[in-house]
């Protein structure tokens, strides 16, 4: 891959690293002097993030693969998903790349709403989706999930893999622990999903590794309608959505505003 990226050629996305250097984060102590650059290079990810998400307005989170095509029902079921956050008022965030992250912004897209990808530079599977209004590329995969759950005020999630199963997880977690509020935490696509809610529902709450409570917290349906019910209960009775900072030119943000403020009114009074 390093030879891919000094030949000019664009990166691809999947589950390794472009970036030899990497692999090296997790193998232990280095030297002081390259432990410091590494801190800086991660703070600058986070900078790039909070910089470019500062005004995109309060978002929801739609996860799921990236390997299904246009004519499956998740794709779909997602992009439909994307229409009616996009409708509430809601940007629409996504990993940025293809299958159910490009049908849910391709949704946005569809009514003009705000649609943003936090993408991760990778050497497999496929680029950026067509569907962004702004992208933003990540070096380190935990700086990413940052942004994903930190402009986020709902969790959407479709059918997965081992990455849709870490951010299901991340988000649980973080929910049951207090870390965030009690944000809505949907999972659609029930047929798919049941093996996974037998398994938290009837084999970990009788175990008593969970409460009944943390299963509770899951909504498990196929139906936007009542997913969206779910988020807007939410937004207007438990979250408060009524902030939105204003850029300012000194420090070169008006650029970084894409969305007109209008399209925002709905949500913001709502809070």
């Amino acid at each position: 891959m390093k030879a891919a990226a000094q030949s000019g050629e664009e990166p691809r996305w999947g589950k390794g690293t472009e970036f030899p250097e990497d692999g090296k984060f997790l193998e232990g102590p280095h030297t002081r002097a390259s432990e410091f650059r590494r801190l800086l290079r991660i703070g600058a990810d986070f900078i790039r993030g909070f910089r470019g998400l500062h005004f995109v307005g309060p978002c929801v989170t739609v996860f799921g693969s990236a390997r299904f095509q246009e004519d499956h029902r998740y794709y779909a079921l997602a992009r439909e998903m994307g229409r009616r956050l996009g409708r509430a008022g809601f940007t629409v965030l996504t990993g940025g790349g293809p299958g159910i992250m490009e049908a849910a912004n391709r949704g946005a897209r569809d009514v003009k709403a705000p649609s943003i990808g936090c993408n991760i530079i990778l050497p497999k599977e496929q680029k950026p989706n067509p569907y962004l209004d702004r992208w933003l590329e990540f070096r380190y995969f935990f700086v990413r999930k940052v942004m994903l759950v930190k402009y986020s005020y709902a969790f959407v999630v479709l059918p997965g893999g081992f990455g849709t199963m870490d951010e299901i997880f991340e988000c649980a977690t973080l929910i049951q622990t207090g870390k965030i509020k009690n944000f809505p935490l949907v999972l659609m696509g029930t047929d798919y999903w049941q093996p996974l809610k037998d398994f938290l529902c009837h084999g970990m709450v009788p175990e008593k590794t969970i409460l009944p409570a943390d299963c509770d917290r899951l909504l498990f349906t196929d139906s936007v309608d009542e997913a969206m019910e779910r988020i807007l209960d939410a937004a207007t009775h438990e979250l408060g959505l009524v902030w939105q900072p204003a850029p300012r030119r000194v420090l070169g943000e008006e650029g970084l505003q894409k969305a007109d403020p209008g399209e925002r009114e709905e949500v913001r009074k709502a809070g």
